[in-house]
């Protein structure tokens, strides 16, 4: 530790840590040890509240403001409580300088909270990844995901117990693993794509799928921002969904499918392509859409016909939210036009074809067209105003 540190829990009061850390403290500190009990957030502010006037420390492994404790105790007492944060190298700095990457050209993902299945979405040749364990089990867990997505290749090295005595730097996964390490790949493979449009065929579907071009047009229309949540009404194999998340780490997403065969394959397509957060409501709309959280975009792609469909996704819509829909029937794209003309928006056909084998010769074989609905929800005061 810094001098600064050493002196800080060497003048406590009371020194609060996971039962690891306490155990590590020299004999020769004497303030109260007291351990985080579980679960660790709801009793932060109780803790902080009974020893602080004693003069209260919080250990944490490296730094605490990088998947640490400091995040915790900022967003529970900080507003009341005057915190200084002294940080540590944390297992990012020591293994890229054990390994010598640089730290701004290497890739965190962190598994502490997370399946494993979130890895792939950052898998492309070349790519140096730093995985942040949850336990010894975690790197058997890479290294499969590894295997299966086409990364088998790629160059593992698993870090332990790194900063102190016992440290180990092992190739591979096989033999003895801390509890305590990270997993560094070098990633040899070709990964997927990263701009909206992926290809169809890398889905799993029924043919309820939104093809891979009208699905980037539609992802441009959809517009995705960090932080926003999508509701994807209709979900199909769930691939606007999934290209949605695909676009910002923040981004959330919800897929409202009343076919239970449809959901679960939505969900396995989530997993394949990186993005298991995606949370999957079985249900039909409009009944299934209540009670979830207020949407900042939505995508209508199925049951445009059923009454009430769009009317409460329009309703839940938060204001300044967008709204997308798709229609391929004559039926639905009428619908799209009244809505056009009640609520404003853009309407676009969409058309495409594709080359085929016509004889000896090449042919279009059209596919059916598709009619879109783009609209703003702007709101000033309760009044919904429309906009063209």
């Amino acid at each position: 530790m810094a001098p600064g540190s050493r002196a800080a829990i060497e003048a406590a009061g009371v020194v609060v840590g996971g039962q690891r850390q306490l155990d590590l403290l020299p004999t020769g500190v004497k303030a109260e040890r007291v351990a985080w009990p579980s679960p660790l957030r709801p009793s932060v502010r109780p803790l902080v509240e009974r020893h602080a006037p004693r003069g209260l420390v919080v250990l944490a492994s490296g730094d605490p403001m990088w998947h640490g404790i400091g995040r915790t105790l900022l967003a529970e007492v900080g507003a009341d409580y005057d915190i200084e944060v002294l940080p540590h190298p944390g297992s990012v700095s020591l293994a890229c300088a054990r390994l010598g990457w640089p730290v701004e050209q290497t890739t965190v993902v962190s598994l502490l909270t997370q399946p494993a299945d979130v890895l792939r979405r950052h898998l492309h040749d070349g790519a140096l990844v730093l995985v942040l364990s949850r336990d010894e089990s975690t790197p058997a867990e890479v290294a499969a995901v590894l295997a299966d997505a086409g990364f088998g290749d790629s160059s593992v090295t698993v870090l332990g117990d790194l900063g102190s005595l016992a440290e180990s730097i092992v190739r591979g996964t096989s033999g003895e693993i801390p509890r305590l390490n990270v997993v560094a790949v070098e990633c040899v493979g070709k990964g997927e794509q990263v701009t909206p449009g992926l290809p169809d065929e890398g889905f799993e579907h029924d043919g309820q799928l939104t093809k891979r071009e009208i699905r980037a047009v539609t992802l441009s229309a959809l517009a995705p921002r960090p932080g926003e949540l999508l509701w994807d009404v209709g979900g199909g194999a769930g691939s606007i969904a999934i290209e949605w998340l695909r676009a910002a780490h923040s981004c959330r997403a919800i897929a409202i499918e009343q076919d239970r065969t449809r959901a679960d394959r939505i969900t396995k397509n989530a997993a394949a392509l990186g993005v298991p957060s995606l949370e999957v409501v079985v249900g039909s709309a409009p009944a299934a859409l209540e009670g979830l959280e207020a949407p900042d975009v939505v995508f209508v792609g199925g049951g445009l016909t059923t009454d009430g469909v769009l009317d409460a996704a329009w309703a839940a819509l938060k204001p300044g939210g967008r709204l997308v829909a798709n229609a391929v029937t004559l039926e639905s794209q009428a619908d799209l036009v009244r809505y056009r003309e009640k609520l404003g928006g853009t309407l676009t056909r969409l058309e495409v074809a594709r080359s085929t084998e016509v004889g000896r010769f090449t042919g279009w074989r059209p596919a059916m067209p598709v009619v879109q609905w783009s609209a703003k929800k702007v709101s000033t005061g309760s009044t919904t105003e429309r906009q063209s």
